[in-house]
């Protein structure tokens, strides 16, 4: 469970990416992360469900402008407070039944089956941009949480 709960946190954030994004580019709202955390569980489900449909639209360029603007946005929070969100997705995860989390994860694992080849590709660069961006002890620490025991 400790694997699906790592693979959820690191997955949180792409999956607020993709479903944030509105079918223009022009008019794509990059959520705040402190509010989309304040949101109750049935808020961010509900918000969730009109987001995506809004993502099935998207071009794949427009889901790229979207990530990059969500991840800059991302990069502006103290290390404090990615923390702080970091913990409180950890808390909410940890409330959530079995069930509830097995569907979050098909969910997301469904979203990347869905994406082109190229935007997997994408993704996995943006990725590593940001795990290189990380200290030591924080890739550490993320390594850590990510090793099956």
């Amino acid at each position: 469970m400790k694997n699906s709960f790592a693979r959820y946190c690191l997955w949180r954030v792409f999956l607020l990416a993709t479903l944030s994004m509105s079918a223009n580019a022009a008019t794509i709202e990059v959520p705040d992360p402190k509010g989309w955390s304040a949101l109750t569980h049935e808020e961010q489900e509900n918000r969730r469900a009109v987001l995506k449909r809004q993502l099935q639209l998207a071009s794949p360029a427009e889901r790229r402008v979207f990530r990059q603007q969500l991840r800059a946005r991302l990069e502006t929070l103290s290390p404090q407070d990615r923390q702080a969100l970091a913990a409180q997705t950890r808390g909410r995860w940890e409330t959530l039944s079995i069930e509830q989390r097995q569907r979050l994860v098909k969910e997301r694992r469904d979203q990347i089956n869905a994406m082109s080849l190229e935007e997997r590709e994408d993704l996995l660069r943006q990725r590593r941009a940001m795990l290189n961006k990380l200290s030591a002890e924080e890739r550490r620490a993320l390594r850590e949480k990510l090793t099956p025991n």
